[in-house]
């Protein structure tokens, strides 16, 4: 049974719908939009699967310690055990300002949810995970593909990949394996629905795609599915030795 933080929408909710049409339950997250993780709650029921929807922000690590709390009594209620099996660590939130403009306040508020909230979240989480389970965290194309605006996000992420290595590394132990998805652009609402609702950003990036278009929402989630795609269903059993890798999803994009 996998965790997904973040999953109110966008990439998170997509992973949580992919996870609920194979049969699986899922204990998804929200920041602050109850009623969307409502609406999220009701599709996966609809799909035959158990869900649970807890509040959670991952910028603020004094809360990790009640929310772990609450999550031991969901899964004893729920489901009748105290572990689970995946950790999804989808959460996040992006700034658009170049280099020269960007604040230490927009910079310590993406270090806090991509890296120090990452870091501690997952801490805080291993005695409930599964000897043998999976923790998936997330990343992002700009790591490689250098757009202007992005200095401080991408470094974020850049640290996020560094920290699945030495998670792959220290957690072998007890067979639990972490990777680490890299999305391209995606249409979403990130950012204002940048990517999605500006015609020109669209066009621009599917002509710098190999695929011919932009991503959407389940390219993603589905790679992150129990089946999904052949190299890339890294919540499966049957890529159990898929371990400390990043892997691009992106159409090839800006090869």
């Amino acid at each position: 049974m996998p965790t997904v933080s973040g999953a109110s929408r966008g990439l998170g909710k997509s992973t949580a719908l992919n996870l609920a049409k194979k049969g699986v339950d899922v204990i998804v997250t929200y920041h602050r939009n109850a009623e969307e993780a409502a609406k999220v709650v009701t599709e996966i029921e609809q799909l035959g699967a158990k869900v649970v929807a807890l509040q959670l922000d991952t910028a603020t690590t004094k809360t990790f310690d009640s929310f772990a709390a609450q999550l031991q009594q969901v899964l004893k209620d729920n489901w009748k055990t105290e572990h689970f099996d995946f950790l999804v660590n989808n959460a996040g939130t992006g700034v658009h300002s170049s280099f020269a403009e960007t604040t230490e306040e927009d910079f310590d508020h993406l270090m806090n949810i991509h890296v120090k909230g990452v870091f501690f979240f997952t801490q805080k989480l291993l005695p409930l995970i599964n000897d043998g389970g999976r923790i998936v965290n997330l990343s992002s194309g700009l790591t490689r593909i250098i757009f202007p605006g992005y200095s401080a996000y991408a470094s974020m992420k850049g640290a996020a990949e560094t920290l699945t290595k030495y998670m792959a590394k220290e957690l072998g132990s007890r067979q639990i394996a972490v990777n680490i998805i890299a999305p391209g652009a995606i249409e979403t609402d990130f950012r204002g629905g940048a990517v999605r609702d500006n015609p020109e950003m669209n066009k621009l990036i599917a002509s710098q795609t190999a695929l011919g278009r932009v991503g959407l929402p389940d390219d993603i989630g589905g790679a992150m599915s129990t089946t999904g795609y052949a190299y890339a269903s890294l919540l499966s059993e049957d890529n159990k030795w898929v371990n400390a890798q990043k892997i691009e999803v992106s159409g090839a994009q800006s090869i």
